[in-house]
């Protein structure tokens, strides 16, 4: 499948410098592209690669336009973000390849005459679908996954292979969620008594508005009383894990293996690195950016980026600023002291 350039503007928009019946067969990176591919240049840093490049065309920025074009003999779609426009021109490069799952309901299937599946929606192999589920337009259900009773699965949403969705919990329109994450498993809650731990049932759902992206082997608990709500256009990597009766804002973004315990708030256009750590009953605002590694252990009330962690340093260096550390206190009370002592000693005088 080739594709014009004109094409692409007419979808994406774009200024295009250059013949705009030149046709591209796919999106290649700066230094392996061909004279059938199209790449782009987001990072100013790669503007002599960019220059540099084979490709049949790039996407890039009005600022980097003039300098690229003064030695790049191809085409040029200008656009003030190319990154998203790349991210744009990829979607439909791989929509015009796929092959779309046929609707209807896999024989080896078990649904349940009391669940209602639109007759658009695909459910493929070996799938369950408990009463009272709910699976709407267009959705695709892959081979292995289970939906729970009461369940509701969004119009145009795709479940791939083995995603577990318990009852009751709610997924808007064109959702993903990739294989083995697990919605609506009960939180981590117990009550103690006498040393020993009492289960709290955990009777709230998850609710998940509409374009969420959710990774591989991520965990969702389901409320304790109160729903766990993820808001519309959230972006979760995999293995991470939120706990019961959290709420995150529309359009954050966490990266793997970030952990949020139970009943934090996080707020709008936030983004959290990779493993950073939210302890619970939390708040946190709209546009916080939390680094890499990051332990968030109060409330985080203004936007901005926060950073909590410690440098990595060579061992033994380590080792040392740690022990000096665990002495700031003792050495805070001795420089106290010495401080009274030279305030005494300069009054007598």
């Amino acid at each position: 499948m080739r594709i014009r350039l004109r094409d692409l503007v007419e979808r994406f928009g774009g200024q295009l410098v250059g013949d705009p019946d030149i046709t591209v067969s796919a999106i290649a990176p700066l230094d392996s592209a061909g004279a059938s591919h199209i790449s782009f240049l987001s990072n100013s840093k790669l503007r002599a690669l960019a220059a540099q490049s084979q490709a049949a065309a790039l996407i890039l920025s009005p600022l980097d336009d003039p300098t690229v074009a003064a030695t790049y003999e191809g085409a040029r779609i200008v656009t003030t973000n190319p990154y998203a426009y790349f991210a744009r021109a990829a979607q439909y490069f791989v929509s015009l390849g796929e092959t779309p799952k046929p609707p209807g309901i896999d024989p080896s299937a078990v649904v349940s005459p009391e669940a209602r599946i639109d007759p658009s929606a695909h459910i493929g192999p070996h799938v369950i679908v408990e009463a009272g589920a709910v699976v709407g337009a267009h959705a695709v259900i892959d081979a292995g996954c289970f939906i729970g009773r009461e369940a509701s699965i969004g119009e145009g949403s795709h479940l791939f292979a083995n995603v577990s969705f318990h009852a009751r919990c709610v997924i808007g329109a064109r959702g993903t969620i990739q294989s083995g994450a697990v919605i609506g498993g009960d939180g981590f809650g117990f009550a103690v008594e006498g040393g020993k731990y009492i289960k709290i049932p955990q009777t709230g759902r998850v609710l998940i508005g509409d374009d969420v992206d959710i990774g591989a082997s991520t965990t969702i608990d389901r409320g304790a009383l109160a729903d766990t709500v993820i808001e519309d256009g959230v972006k979760l990597d995999n293995q991470i894990q939120i706990g019961h009766n959290c709420h995150i804002g529309a359009h954050t973004a966490m990266a793997g293996c970030v952990g949020v315990a139970g009943s934090a708030r996080i707020g709008k256009h936030c983004t959290f690195g990779g493993a950073a750590m939210v302890l619970g009953h939390l708040e946190i605002a709209d546009n916080v950016h939390i680094s890499s590694g990051s332990m968030v252990s109060r409330s985080v009330l203004e936007p901005g980026q926060y950073t909590g962690f410690y440098p990595l340093a060579k061992n033994a260096e380590w080792e040392r600023s740690a022990a000096i550390v665990r002495n700031l206190a003792s050495m805070r009370e001795k420089i106290r002291t010495l401080e009274k002592t030279i305030k005494t000693l300069t009054e007598q005088k």
